[in-house]
C-alpha cells in the first residue's frame, strides 16, 4: 500500500481502538516516526495529512531539515538526547519528548534562555526491565518533576514510554494501564508549572493496545513506510 493509505489504514484502527476502549481519549495525535526514513518520503506522508513527525537522533534531523516541507507541521525529537546536541535542535523543533534527567533539562533550558523559549518536553519514564532503554524511573519520577518546575525555559506537557515488546496483546495492554495510571497521579498532583496534557505511548506494533489504555500520542514509523532502510540518509 502507500504511504496515504497506511495513513488511513492506522487512523481507522485507532478508531476502532478508542471504541473498545472503556476511557478512550478524545483525541488521538498520529506521529510520523521518520527514522531512516528519505525526505522525499517524509513529504509524502506530510501531503498525505501528517501533521507532526519525530525525529530519533540529531544528526539526522539536521541532514533532513531543509528539505523538509514543515509549513504547519511540528517536529519533535524523540530519541535519547545527549546533552551537547540540545543547542543544534534547540531552534528546529517544537518539543523534545525524551527528557530523563535533570541534567538534560537543565541543558534545555539554558539553551533555551539563550534562543528566548519555551521549550514544551515531555519526560520519558521507563517502564520494564530493559537495561538497554532511557528514561527515569517511576518512583523517581516525582522529585525530577518538582525540580524541573523551577525551571522558567521548560514547559512539561506529559510523560512518553518505550515500553518493552510484549508476547501479547494483553500483556501490552497491562504495561500501558501502568503507564497510564501513573500519568493520571501525577496529573492529580496539580504540581506547578507541570501540566499533564500529553500521553505519549504507543508504536506500529501495539499501539492499538496503546490507545485502548488511554494514550492520546502514538508514534508510528513502519505502520506507516514500512520496514526500515538503515542505509545513511545522504548528507548525514
Amino acid at each position: 500500500m502507500s504511504i496515504a493509505e497506511n495513513i488511513q489504514a492506522a487512523q481507522r484502527r485507532i478508531r476502532q481502538a478508542q471504541s473498545r476502549s472503556s476511557s478512550p481519549p478524545k483525541e488521538v495525535r498520529l506521529m510520523a516516526v521518520t527514522k531512516t526514513v528519505e525526505p522525499q518520503r517524509i513529504n509524502e506522508a506530510i501531503a498525505a495529512g501528517i501533521n507532526l513527525i519525530g525525529e530519533n537522533r540529531v544528526q539526522e534531523l539536521l541532514a533532513k531539515y531543509d528539505r523538509l516541507h514543515l509549513d504547519g507541521v511540528e517536529v519533535h525529537l524523540i530519541g535519547h538526547l545527549q546533552r551537547n546536541k540540545v543547542k543544534y535542535i534547540i531552534d528546529k523543533v517544537d518539543m523534545i519528548q525524551s527528557v530523563d534527567s535533570l541534567a538534560l533539562a537543565e541543558e534545555i533550558e539554558r539553551r533555551a534562555a539563550v534562543c528566548q523559549k519555551v521549550m514544551p518536553v515531555l519526560v520519558e519514564v521507563h517502564m520494564g526491565n530493559e537495561e538497554s532503554k532511557f528514561g527515569v524511573e517511576p518512583q523517581d519520577l516525582p522529585d525530577l518533576l518538582k525540580q524541573m518546575a523551577l525551571l522558567p525555559h521548560i514547559a512539561v506537557r506529559g510523560l512518553m514510554t518505550v515500553p518493552p515488546p510484549c508476547p501479547d496483546h494483553e500483556q501490552a495492554k497491562k504495561l500501558f494501564s501502568q503507564f497510564y495510571a501513573l500519568f493520571l497521579d501525577i496529573r492529580a498532583q496539580n504540581l506547578h508549572n507541570i501540566s499533564m496534557e500529553i500521553c505519549s505511548m504507543g508504536m506500529s506494533g501495539d499501539f492499538e493496545a496503546a490507545v485502548e489504555e488511554g494514550s492520546n500520542l502514538i508514534r508510528l514509523g513502519t505502520a506507516l513506510f514500512g520496514a526500515r532502510n538503515y542505509q545513511p540518509i545522504k548528507g548525514e
